[in-house]
C-alpha cells in the first residue's frame, strides 16, 4: 500500500534535476518520494564518504557507516529544519556514527573530533615522529615521489636543468657550478631560482590533482551506497511532517 501511495505521489510531483534545491528534495523525501532521497543520497555521497573514511580510515567501514548515517538521516528527515545546510546536517550525522564505531571498536574513551585533532596523544605524536624510513609504505611512497621529482626535473628548460642537478642534486656550490658551465656566478644563482620556481609550480599541481582523487568515490561504490540504503528503506521510513 505504501508503494502505490508513493508512485502516485511522485507522479504528481515535477521532475528533478540537478537544479531541484536541497530543501525540494528534503520535503518530498520526508513524504515518502524514495526517489527524492536517492537524489540526496548521489548529490552528497562523495563528501560524505570522504568524511567517514578521514576518521575511520577503512574503506569498508567507512561505506558501512555512511549507510548507517543515511538511514539515521532518512528516519530524521521531518525534524530538519533548513538551518543548516543540508550537507552540514549530513556531516555531522556522519561523524557522530563514525565516532560511535570508534567508540565501540576500542575501551578507550572518544573525545570530540575537533578536540582530537588539537590533542597531544602520546601515541599519536609517536606515529607521526617515527622514522619514515624504518616503514616499507613510506619507503614506497618515497619512490613514487622520487620518480615525480624526477620526471618534473626532466622537464625543466636545458639552460636551467643542469644548473639545477649540480646545485640542488649534486649540492655543488655557486663558483662550483658557475666554473664547470663557465657561466656567471649571478647567472647561475638567477637559473637555480628560476629552475626552483618552476620545479615548484609543476609539483603543486601534481599535489593539488592527487588531492582532488585522494580517496576517490567512484560510480561503483557511490551506486552500491545507494542501492543498500534504498533496499533497507521500507523498514525505516520517515515521519512524514503534519
Amino acid at each position: 500500500m505504501q508503494t502505490a501511495q508513493t508512485s502516485v505521489r511522485t507522479s504528481q510531483q515535477p521532475a528533478m534535476s540537478a537544479a531541484t534545491t536541497d530543501i525540494e528534495l528534503v520535503q518530498r523525501a520526508a513524504s515518502g518520494d524514495d526517489f527524492a532521497f536517492e537524489s540526496i543520497m548521489r548529490r552528497h555521497n562523495r563528501l560524505l564518504f570522504r568524511t567517514a573514511r578521514s576518521i575511520l580510515k577503512n574503506d569498508a567501514e567507512a561505506e558501512d557507516a555512511l549507510q548507517e548515517a543515511y538511514l539515521r538521516a532518512w528516519r530524521a528527515l521531518a525534524t530538519y529544519r533548513c538551518e543548516s545546510k543540508l550537507s552540514t546536517w549530513l556531516v555531522r550525522i556522519v561523524i557522530n556514527e563514525a565516532l560511535g564505531r570508534l567508540r565501540r571498536r576500542s575501551s578507550a574513551q572518544v573525545i570530540p573530533l575537533d578536540t582530537a585533532m588539537e590533542s597531544a596523544d602520546p601515541d599519536t605524536q609517536q606515529s607521526m615522529q617515527d622514522d619514515p624510513a624504518q616503514r616499507p609504505e613510506h619507503v614506497a611512497m618515497r619512490t613514487q615521489i622520487r620518480r615525480l621529482i624526477e620526471a618534473r626535473i626532466d622537464r625543466l628548460p636545458e639552460a636551467f636543468r643542469t644548473v639545477f642537478m649540480l646545485r640542488a642534486v649534486e649540492e655543488l656550490s655557486v663558483e662550483e657550478v658557475s666554473t664547470a658551465l663557465q657561466l656567471p656566478e649571478a647567472t647561475v644563482r638567477t637559473r637555480y631560482f628560476r629552475a626552483r620556481g618552476l620545479l615548484r609550480e609543476g609539483l603543486s599541481r601534481d599535489v593539488d590533482l592527487a588531492i582532488s582523487e585522494a580517496f576517490s568515490f567512484d560510480g561503483a561504490r557511490c551506486d552500491r551506497i545507494v542501492a543498500a540504503v534504498l533496499a533497507r528503506l521500507p523498514e525505516n521510513r520517515a515521519i512524514p511532517r503534519s
